[in-house]
């Protein structure tokens, strides 16, 4: 019995363990039907936050969910000025890491966005997190300070 389970173990030693492979990224597809001239960004939140937030927003887009985050459509652009709380995950491009994000809410306008500056707030208000607004122009703090981001290619 000894022997055989040395013999065992020898056999997974010569054996390569498996390299974690990063999480696969997928474009949230905003139907064909809204208009998405300004471009697609994403704001990912925990999903624990997801029913909530839909529930209070005044005015929703494209909300796209999953068994970790629920991502809300934005205009590109949208992280510029706005220190997104660190839970968060930004998106551009709408370039999520999702294996299956499905279409949990739809738009009654034309558009698939949901406007930043009313979900920035709405975000750190249920995350108890202060409002932080950064310099014109700078893009939200970097993982270490704040959001996520995840770039298209």
């Amino acid at each position: 019995m000894l022997k055989n389970a040395m013999s065992h173990l020898h056999l997974l030693a010569g054996r390569r363990v498996p390299e974690p492979r990063p999480p696969r990224t997928v474009r949230l597809p905003v139907p064909p039907s809204l208009s998405a001239e300004l471009g697609c960004d994403a704001v990912g939140v925990p999903a624990r936050y997801g029913f909530r937030l839909l529930a209070h927003l005044p005015r929703a887009g494209c909300v796209f969910a999953e068994d970790e985050h629920w991502w809300w459509i934005v205009p590109a652009g949208s992280d510029l000025d706005l220190g997104w709380p660190p839970q968060t995950v930004y998106a551009k491009g709408a370039l999520v890491p999702a294996a299956r994000p499905r279409l949990v809410h739809r738009p009654d306008g034309r558009t698939p966005y949901t406007p930043p500056i009313p979900l920035f707030l709405m975000v750190c208000q249920v995350m108890g997190v202060t409002p932080s607004w950064a310099p014109s122009g700078v893009p939200s703090p970097s993982p270490s300070g704040g959001s996520r981001a995840v770039s298209a290619p």
